[in-house]
């Protein structure tokens, strides 16, 4: 908790992006990657497999757009970079690791923007011209921010206002398929608890109900190992992949 509180103050963001709780949620998921780095490499692996294939799949090399880039683990930066004329990092926080690495190539640029159902027009002009557009292990993180907003102001939240910012995402994803020649989308998409016997103690959609095509590839990611959350339970993640979300919508 330390690691995530100091990331929380380290990390620039606009105020208004901090204020909604964006730097404390990158700070979070910066501290728990670290700590779980093991655990998460084959998924991150697998991830950046996906991601690289899908950049060499695309003809056209002018420009390549990451949403949610956040630390770059499952992106594999450099490939973008030398592949494509110009990439550009999309996310409502840049945090320190991503804007070193990114300052080592020329053709990199970083983009701030709330990639969100309310604000989609602060992200999608990033992508106008884009060739690739990645949607990388972001989709079911969309709804947190501002789920935990109405919670935190003793509020209860809009209904089904998880499953609306979904939605919206896969439509504007929907768009830009029509526009750049590939979308690619890596997305976990069911959450489960295990006990050490193996077997399952909770389960939870973070689709929302959204119902997604077939998916080119799927695996597992230990999001918490055992000792992370408790002794006697382990989260895992389902995650699927579509290289080609265009084809994966047909």
């Amino acid at each position: 908790m330390l690691l995530a509180w100091a990331l929380s103050l380290l990390n620039p963001a606009p105020l208004r992006l901090r204020r909604l709780g964006y730097v404390r949620q990158s700070g979070l998921l910066h501290a728990r990657s670290r700590r779980c780095r093991a655990a998460w490499a084959p998924h991150l692996e697998n991830a950046r497999g996906i991601v690289a294939a899908a950049a060499e799949a695309t003809r056209g090399r002018r420009h390549a757009v990451v949403l949610g880039s956040g630390l770059l683990d499952d992106i594999p930066l450099a490939i973008l970079a030398q592949l494509f004329g110009r990439v550009s990092l999309v996310d409502a926080v840049h945090p320190w690791p991503t804007r070193l690495a990114a300052r080592r190539y020329r053709n990199v640029a970083l983009k701030t923007a709330e990639i969100s159902a309310g604000s989609a027009g602060d992200w999608t002009g990033a992508c106008a011209d884009a060739d690739l557009v990645v949607s990388a292990n972001l989709l079911s993180q969309l709804p947190i921010v501002p789920l935990d907003a109405y919670k935190a102001r003793g509020r209860e939240a809009p209904p089904h206002l998880g499953r609306h910012i979904i939605e919206a995402h896969l439509a504007a994803l929907d768009t830009l398929a029509e526009q750049a020649e590939r979308v690619c989308l890596i997305t976990d998409t069911m959450h489960r608890a295990e006990d050490r016997a193996g077997e399952i103690t909770n389960t939870l959609d973070l689709m929302f109900g959204v119902a997604l095509p077939r998916p080119e590839a799927a695996w597992d990611w230990e999001i918490a190992p055992f000792g992370e959350i408790g002794r006697r339970h382990r989260l895992v993640h389902r995650v699927h992949a579509y290289p080609d979300w265009r084809a994966a919508r047909a």
